[in-house]
């Protein structure tokens, strides 16, 4: 049962340093999309953690788990896993994570169908403003425009998503602003943005208090929005996106010294306007190689000692 704590205490050790490390990193504004998969594989490693802890747990609590779990091992791995012990708070603990695994998959249940029914209703609501001319088909259109006097854009996923413009912003974006600002959101459609936001926003709704799934919210939120300006900046050029990000929010008091919800948008312009050196294409390379070994570890945990008694 050692194995089972020890997965247990790497997996809260993992949820409570690797934010305090990221964050302390210099590098993840100026390589975004690197930093959300050091992220994607930080969280993979933490759930493993928790699941393989279970796995071991309800083996040592029931030997009907046992069974299944073990069935094909020699009987040389099963004792190196001392698991005929049966402490009593081996059902505890496998309890207590299958039913945080459970909670795991209501939140996400529960925010895919709130992103579906949004969604769908987002829809209704651009027909009622947007109606359909006779021969049009809903959703045959990548770009729609609506009357407006606010300037804004945003983009509806799905399975044929749509960027929607308002009349005011097409007043406001001169020349390939409007260009850049449509590449913006297909980098966020094409890289399914959508769908980390959502994971990250179950995780962190479901458990508050873990540290490592509200800094991935937050994160994500940042890092995606990062990611698609470099997008856009790589197509149309870094001030051209700038520029048409300050024309679409210079209204709403974003630049003023008061804080917004979208306080980050000054920090994205600085960022454009004001770049840093991407990292060499080796430190790239050795940064996604060693997150992709993260959720490695947890599995080398619970590997090792049958390997042992094999050996």
């Amino acid at each position: 049962m050692l194995v089972s704590l020890v997965l247990l205490l790497l997996g809260a050790l993992a949820a409570v340093v690797a934010p305090r490390l990221v964050s302390r990193a210099d590098w993840p504004e100026r390589e975004p999309v690197v930093a959300l998969w050091v992220w994607q594989c930080v969280v993979a490693a933490v759930l493993l953690c928790f699941a393989l802890s279970m796995t071991f747990s309800a083996a040592a609590a029931w030997q009907l788990v046992r069974g299944h779990v073990f069935a094909p091992a020699p009987h040389a791995v099963v004792d190196a896993y001392a698991l005929g012990a049966n402490e009593p708070w081996s059902a505890v603990l496998a309890v207590v994570l299958a039913c945080g695994g459970l909670w795991t998959g209501a939140m996400l249940s529960r925010e895919i169908y709130r992103s579906h029914a949004g969604r769908k209703r987002r829809r209704m609501e651009l027909l009622v403003r947007s109606p359909l001319l006779p021969g049009e088909e809903p959703g045959g259109e990548p770009l729609v425009v609506l009357e407006g006097k606010r300037p804004d854009a945003w983009w509806l996923p799905g399975a044929a998503p749509q960027l929607v413009i308002t009349t005011a912003a097409l007043g406001r974006l001169k020349g390939s602003q409007l260009d850049a600002v449509l590449a913006h959101e297909q980098g966020h459609a094409r890289a399914r943005h959508d769908w980390l936001l959502h994971c990250s926003a179950a995780l962190a709704t479901g458990f508050p208090q873990i540290p490592v799934f509200a800094a991935f919210r937050n994160e994500m939120h940042r890092l995606v929005e990062l990611a698609a300006d470099d997008v856009a900046s790589r197509r149309f050029g870094r001030r051209t996106i700038a520029l048409a990000l300050v024309e679409l929010n210079e209204d709403r008091g974003v630049f003023g010294p008061c804080p917004t919800p979208d306080a980050q948008l000054p920090q994205r312009v600085n960022r454009l306007l004001t770049p840093v050196p991407r990292l060499s294409a080796g430190r790239r390379l050795r940064l996604t190689a060693a997150a992709a070994l993260v959720p490695v570890v947890p599995l080398l945990v619970a590997f090792v000692p049958g390997l042992r008694a094999l050996g």
